[in-house]
This record gives C-alpha cells, structure tokens and sequence, in this order.
C-alpha cells in the first residue's frame, strides 16, 4: 500500500511540474519577413504606399518594411496596429467597432501602445496567435487590413 502511495505522489508532482512549463509556437524572423513583405507587395498592388511591422506573440517586433513613398508617420502607426493585434489577439478594426458601440471600452485607447483602428491582424498558426501584422499608409485601416489579410493567406499552408 505504501509503495502504491508513493507512486500517486510522485505522479501528483510530476503532473504539477508539468503544468508549470508551456510549449508555444513562435513564428521565424523568415516567416516575419516574408509576411512583411507579402502585405507591403499586396498594397503597393492597389496603388498604396505603406508600411508593415510585424510582432511575434510577446508585441516584440520581428520585421519591418517601410514600402516606397510611404510617409515617416506609418512606421509608427503599423507598430502600433500590430502590437494591438498581438496584445489582444484580435484584428483592431474590430476592436475599434467595439470601443465605439460600448462606452467601458474606450479606455482601451489609454493603454499605452495601442492604437483602435483598422489594419492589424492576428498572426494565427492553427487557433494559437503567434504574432500580429500591422499596416499603415493605405486610405483607410480597412484598405491596409486588406492587404494583411492577403498576406495571411499567401502564408497559409506555413501557419497550419
């Protein structure tokens, strides 16, 4: 019996040791590029000088491209856009429609960092957020949003 006690207390330890250590995707600095890229290329396609940052899973940033023509202000505001996408692990357009339908959430936009408009995404490997793309620079967050999400789905077969 007490040999039968001591295993289900090492197995109990061990169980809760093991609940203490995650395992997380990540995303490479090859797959940050190309998603980079894949958006700056799917706007300048549309006629739109942009810049597209993104963050992994942490809002750290992982690659930056800044498009030809595109104005200083869409460094900033690409960074932002990502690590708003990252941080709450959801596109900001939507984000920005709920600050606007729910007064409580306006505060949002006072958490240092984020920026509530259209144009960052989620980067997703299955259901698990792994990083976030942000845009800024096309007329509109909806139009850079657009083109994050072409790049997203050039990038499937990789995310899965």
């Amino acid at each position: 019996m007490h040999k039968i006690l001591m295993a289900a207390a090492l197995l109990s330890a061990a169980v809760a040791a093991h609940a203490e250590v995650r395992s997380e995707k990540n995303m490479s600095a090859a797959l940050a590029q190309t998603l980079a890229t894949d958006t700056v290329a799917a706007c300048r396609d549309k006629g739109y000088a942009v810049t597209a940052t993104v963050v992994d899973r942490a809002g750290q940033v992982r690659a930056v491209l800044r498009g030809d023509n595109a104005g200083p202000h869409t460094l900033e505001a690409s960074l932002r856009k990502a690590y708003t996408a990252a941080s709450a692990k959801s596109a900001t357009s939507a984000m920005m429609e709920n600050a606007q339908k729910n007064p409580g959430a306006q505060n949002l936009t006072d958490i240092p960092g984020f920026l509530l408009l259209g144009g960052g995404l989620p980067v997703k490997a299955g259901n698990e957020v792994i990083g976030a793309i942000g845009v800024g620079g096309a007329p509109g967050g909806h139009l850079d949003e657009q083109c994050a999400q072409a790049a997203l789905d050039k990038a499937r077969a990789a995310l899965k």
